[in-house]
């Protein structure tokens, strides 16, 4: 069955301090999905549980980024994350501490009907 997105919500996160690119990410998949309301699902009679949710991350190392654990912050539908090169890594020129700043793009899709 095909289906067709009817969400897209974009976030940004960071992590100031410990390189925690899983954290940075967290955060821009909560910014992302702070301003998202689904009551169109209940108002259509539409369960939950046919939204496929897919969020792709983006920081400079991808590598470095839980998946798994960011799947927990979902809290509707049927989620995957996966992580890509890009975002930010910035340096405080002065004591060399890096900023990690992560970008989210969180997608809802509902199988097509008719």
């Amino acid at each position: 069955m095909s289906e067709r997105r009817f969400i897209i919500e974009m976030g940004t996160g960071n992590s100031q301090q410990g390189r925690d690119y899983t954290r940075a990410a967290g955060r821009a998949i909560e910014d992302a999905i702070r301003q998202a309301q689904l009551s169109i699902l209940s108002a259509l009679g539409i369960d939950d549980r046919e939204m496929r949710v897919q969020v792709t991350v983006g920081v400079q190392k991808p590598e470095a980024v839980d998946c798994d654990a960011l799947v927990a912050l979902l809290p509707r539908g049927r989620a995957e994350v996966r992580a890509v090169f890009g975002g930010l890594d910035v340096t405080d020129p002065d004591t060399g501490a890096v900023t990690v700043v992560a970008q989210a793009a969180v997608e809802a899709f509902l199988p097509q009907r008719g």
